[in-house]
């Protein structure tokens, strides 16, 4: 037995064997304090990691290594934890102790392929040409949902659109970084017109089962790209024990789409009254809606609305809990989302279990995307016969086409679900002055690309998978003869080589493959052909498994462009 006079073991002070310290990193008490400063009253639970990381990022523009340490102190984490957060987001700009601190002003750049049409590349190189580097930080950034405007840049939380070297400037020289809030319908304006009056009638005695039989009768599919009948959804989860949860897939990350929010930025309480009816139908005990950080005007919408709910005591508080992404496309795919709420890496799941068994914190989960919930409201509204009474090409309902390109008025265009690209086209206003129709990407990059002699084709659910596509967010790009169709699919594969999580090999390692022979004169079909099988073979989520999409469809639709032919 130690004499309680005398220090010993690792305790021990002085000379001889033992340390002053525990193992590890030590926290500095500034650090700390300032942590601690920003963290405020709120809990320290593990799912608030990534939360709390925005926290620091925005009060200092990167995360100190002291910080971090000092957030794993206060969280009861590991460093490693922390870190392997930390690094996985691309918003997020952590440090090792001896890193160099970024500049105060970064510049993102968006590369996605509306905006490489609009010449972000050249806006690129005169951008990192024009500010000195250490003082201005100027970043590639993939689609920030703004691809009706393009080119597009973010200078802090602030978007340029159509920018130009001149408007990036003048943006800088007003130094007022904060989003732009757009005028939209509040709370009071929305319940003046009859808002949440059929929420508050299903709460006070409504029968969930006749209100899954009218959103089925109505014909509303999931609209994030999977498509699985949204009442038949209600039911899967319904059926597990409670308590339930439900998510809100609010990353749209898919280049080419924002339909989403156009309708948050116009309409948000039609997207939270179907929030709230479709957590009402399930019986979830909390809703966590999951927004993209690209979206930050929106973000800010929410807040407000979300405290106005609770003040009219639509709510409870802490009913409804607002999260932040960090800039990962991963986090699209639902099980990924779920991972990043609970504060960890955004890596998808192995499935089964399916995430409406074993969803958030290992409960029965709803998982709605925010255009899904926004039918829900307006069927419930206005009747089934909203989606169901429309008609074409055999097809039936209404989707919201988000259009960019060579058209004259890309935007968020209401057509019926049957519509052709050129249909879509003609809603646009037609091809821009000068362009010829070439080619389109009827649902992001995950869908391909498909030559303008395919104009016929209605771009809906089960429609494109006979040509080896799909309508996916409805993320419409239009090329013209002006555009090379090899160099759209190397930028998607490039955005699928960035993002993906890294967790499976078939993916990390392909996209990665991929684009290196893609940068050939002359492509190797068949190689690349083989590359793709094992990609979709093994991959583990849908990133993988449709990243070969856009050069099976080249080597198809316009070999002539990657045989090497025009070269001679």
């Amino acid at each position: 037995m130690l004499d309680d006079g005398k220090k010993a073991g690792v305790w021990k002070s002085g000379r001889g064997k033992g340390r002053g310290t525990p193992k590890g990193r030590q926290y500095d008490d500034d650090a700390l304090a300032d942590v601690r400063a920003l963290l405020g009253d709120l809990p320290r639970d593990r799912d608030m990691l990534i939360e709390f990381l925005h926290l620091i990022q925005d009060a200092h523009g990167h995360q100190s290594a002291a910080h971090l340490r000092a957030l794993a102190h206060e969280m009861r984490l590991s460093m490693a934890e922390v870190w392997e957060v930390a690094t996985f987001y691309a918003h997020f700009d952590p440090l090792r102790e001896d890193d160099p601190v970024p500049p105060d002003l970064t510049i993102r750049v968006c590369d996605s392929l509306s905006c490489e049409l609009a010449g972000s590349e050249a806006l690129l190189a005169a951008l990192q040409a024009g500010h000195d580097p250490a003082r201005v930080r100027v970043l590639r950034a993939p689609c920030m949902g703004r691809c009706d405007t393009a080119p597009v840049v973010e200078i802090g939380h602030r978007h340029v659109d159509h920018a130009t070297p001149e408007a990036v400037q003048a943006t800088i020289d007003a130094g007022d970084f904060h989003p732009v809030i757009p005028d939209y319908e509040d709370l009071a304006a929305c319940r003046a017109g009859g808002g949440y009056d059929v929420l508050t009638r299903l709460r006070a005695g409504g029968d969930w089962e006749e209100v899954q039989q009218v959103v089925s009768d109505s014909g509303l599919r999931g609209l994030g790209g999977a498509g699985f009948p949204a009442g038949k959804k209600w039911g899967f989860v319904r059926g597990y024990p409670g308590p339930r949860l439900m998510a809100v897939n609010g990353d749209e990350g898919e280049p080419g789409t924002f339909k989403d929010r156009f309708h948050l930025e116009r309409q948000p309480h039609l997207f939270l009254e179907g929030m709230l009816i479709s957590a009402w139908a399930v019986a979830a005990e909390r809703i966590y809606i999951y927004m993209r950080d690209e979206y930050p005007a929106v973000l800010e919408i929410l807040r407000r609305e979300i405290a106005a709910l609770e003040a009219a005591e639509l709510i409870r508080p802490g009913d409804v809990i607002l999260r932040r992404g960090a800039g990962a496309y991963i986090c699209g795919e639902e099980s990924a989302m779920i991972e990043s709420i609970e504060g960890k890496r955004g890596l998808p799941r192995h499935r089964p279990p399916y995430v409406a068994q074993v969803g958030l914190f290992g409960r029965p989960t709803l998982v709605h995307n925010i255009e899904t919930c926004h039918w829900v409201a307006r069927v419930l509204r206005e009747g089934p016969e909203i989606l169901s009474a429309v008609e074409r090409n055999g097809r039936r309902g209404l989707r919201s086409y988000s259009v960019s390109g060579r058209v004259a008025r890309p935007g968020v265009h209401l057509l019926p679900a049957g519509s052709t690209i050129a249909d879509i086209i003609e809603a646009a206003g037609g091809m821009a002055p000068g362009h010829v129709f070439k080619a389109y990407q009827p649902g992001g990059p995950s869908s391909g690309l498909l030559p303008a002699s395919m104009s016929d084709v209605p771009l809906d659910f089960d429609t494109l998978q006979p040509h080896g596509s799909f309508i996916g967010s409805a993320a419409v790009v239009v090329l013209s003869e002006a555009d090379s169709a090899r160099d759209a699919a190397l930028n998607m594969l490039r955005f699928f080589e960035s993002e993906s999580c890294g967790q499976c090999t078939p993916c990390r390692v392909g996209c990665e493959k991929a684009v290196k022979l893609m940068q050939a004169d002359a492509w190797d079909a068949p190689l690349l052909e083989e590359l793709g099988r094992a990609m979709v073979d093994a991959s583990i989520c849908g990133l993988g498994q449709a990243a070969p999409n856009p050069i099976r469809a080249v080597i198809k639709h316009f070999p002539e462009e990657v045989s090497g032919d025009q070269l001679r």
